[in-house]
């Protein structure tokens, strides 16, 4: 009976910290893909606004109720990927956007980076800015 008892007080054992584990996983990749989610969220603002300054850092945090109550926030950069040698109005552009997520995990600070391009058609206020790289 005693040799039975220490058996399954081992396997319980074995068992909580398994489920610890488990629960300490989960927890951290709910996180994740809610950042992920918020991530993809603020990519997809950022590449529909044509407004957006070049070369100027762009940064935010978000709603901590749309966030889960988690501390996080954003860093962007808007830059020219690709133009022309000789940019004229009603060339294209290709603009590349570096957008840095970040969330507080305890005392931890997590980040993640995502890279997104869109096409601009120049303006003739956009060649001077161009001349000058």
């Amino acid at each position: 009976m005693i040799v039975a008892t220490t058996i399954m007080g081992v396997a319980v054992v074995g068992l909580l910290t398994g489920l610890s584990g488990a629960t300490r996983n989960a927890a951290r990749l709910r996180d994740y893909d809610r950042v992920v989610q918020l991530a993809r969220l603020r990519m997809n603002d950022l590449l529909l606004d044509e407004r957006l300054p070049q070369n100027t850092p762009l940064s935010g945090e978000f709603d901590p109720a749309l966030a889960g109550r988690l501390n996080a926030g954003w860093r962007a950069r808007v830059s020219v990927a690709e133009a022309s040698p000789t940019p004229a109005p009603g060339d294209f552009a290709l603009d590349r956007i570096q957008l840095e997520i970040w969330w507080m995990a305890g005392a931890d600070r997590r980040t993640f980076e995502l890279d997104g391009y869109r096409r601009r058609t120049l303006r003739a206020e956009d060649i001077a800015q161009l001349v000058e790289r």
